[in-house]
């Protein structure tokens, strides 16, 4: 995928940012360190925008040297001296929305009160190639059941809810409700508070490979929720209040998720994401992969939701993580942290603003 035609980056100053004197350079910094560590030693690919990888390894080569906990002034010094900003302009602007881990009650074994299961991938489920599908799949698809005569698509949703990979022995927690199982789907990743008072994480391991389908559209589309009026809160009212419904709205969402067990190493960190670090709430963004390269700093220009009081969220991110429904240049879905608090917010963030993204100097692949 290529960036469109009509969408340009144009160099600001850094004094050109509103907001950016006033920032908290430090935090930005440490969820930046956790990246350059990675990116040293793993360079980034570059993406469509044109943010050149092996520069970007270099500048976290030298960052990656340094503490962890430099102070605001030395890391706003960092960044203004080894990053140009480039504001993304395309037509349909900045978009930003939010993302959070869920934390649930659940049990490593089913039990009447915990019957609803959270899958680990089957050794037959792959990867394969999306650009160049084997025969027999869609083109997009990432993953495919692998069979003697090749591959085929492998079950939806709808299937393995209704028992097509019972007996396999595939489950690794219990959850009590199906609607929290659909939103950790629909984060990737989950802290589990079992019975005797201990926390596990799941994490994104692989999925089915059908099409991701937002829920909330399908109720919007079917005019079941009023248009403007689509947040977690408001599917999660629907699906308490229309439970027998429920199934055939929920398996509109063909792709299914499956995850793996990943330690709480520091319990103020978010899970490893899809550019290999932890996320950091407040401080990491998820942003279409196909465009932008990951660990690259990002400046974004937005607001809170109206119902936490609307004010500016002016601050530098750090491009971490991705999302199925996370496309354009301009889209960035903010990380708010772990448990019921970031979940409100997440599921409330609808905003445009302005996304700016910071280029190593002298090595952006120019503007276009």
């Amino acid at each position: 995928m290529s960036t469109e035609s009509n969408t340009s980056r144009v160099p600001v100053s850094f004094e050109a940012l509103d907001g950016w004197r006033d920032d908290d350079h430090a935090a930005a910094w440490r969820a930046f360190h956790l990246s350059a560590v990675h990116a040293a030693a793993h360079p980034p690919k570059t993406r469509a925008l044109g943010i050149d990888g092996a520069a970007l390894a270099e500048v976290a080569a030298f960052a990656a040297k340094l503490p962890a906990d430099l102070d605001r002034g030395a890391a706003k010094a960092f960044f203004e001296t080894h990053f140009q900003p480039l504001r993304v302009v395309e037509p349909a602007g900045g978009f930003f929305t939010g993302f959070y881990e869920p934390e649930v009650a659940a049990s490593m074994t089913l039990t009447a009160g915990f019957a609803v299961p959270l899958h680990a991938p089957p050794p037959e489920l792959v990867e394969v190639d999306e650009t160049d599908p084997p025969p027999g799949l869609e083109p997009g698809m990432r993953f495919a059941r692998r069979t003697e005569a090749g591959f085929e698509p492998f079950f939806d949703r709808g299937a393995i809810e209704r028992g097509a990979l019972d007996g396999r022995g595939l489950e690794i927690a219990y959850l009590a409700d199906r609607v929290d199982a659909l939103f950790i789907h629909i984060q990737g990743a989950a802290r589990l508070r079992l019975p005797d008072g201990a926390v596990r994480r799941v994490t994104y391991a692989a999925k089915s490979g059908h099409a991701y389908t937002p829920v909330g559209r399908v109720l919007l589309e079917r005019g079941l929720l009023p248009k403007g009026g689509v947040t977690m809160q408001s599917i999660r009212d629907w699906f308490a209040a229309h439970p027998d419904e429920a199934s055939e709205i929920i398996w509109q969402n063909r792709s299914y998720i499956f995850f793996r067990e990943a330690p709480v190493t520091d319990p103020a960190l978010g899970p490893i994401a899809a550019a290999k670090v932890p996320l950091t709430a407040g401080r990491s963004l998820a942003v279409d992969r196909t465009l932008h390269t990951f660990h690259a700093p990002v400046w974004i220009d937005t607001r809170l939701p109206a119902e936490e009081g609307g004010r500016a969220l002016r601050r530098l991110m750090v491009a971490q993580d991705t999302g199925s429904a996370i496309l354009g240049p301009g889209r960035g879905d903010i990380f708010f942290g772990s448990g019921d608090d970031a979940g409100r917010i997440a599921g409330r963030m609808q905003a445009s603003g302005d996304f700016i993204v910071l280029a190593p100097k002298g090595k952006s692949s120019g503007t276009t």
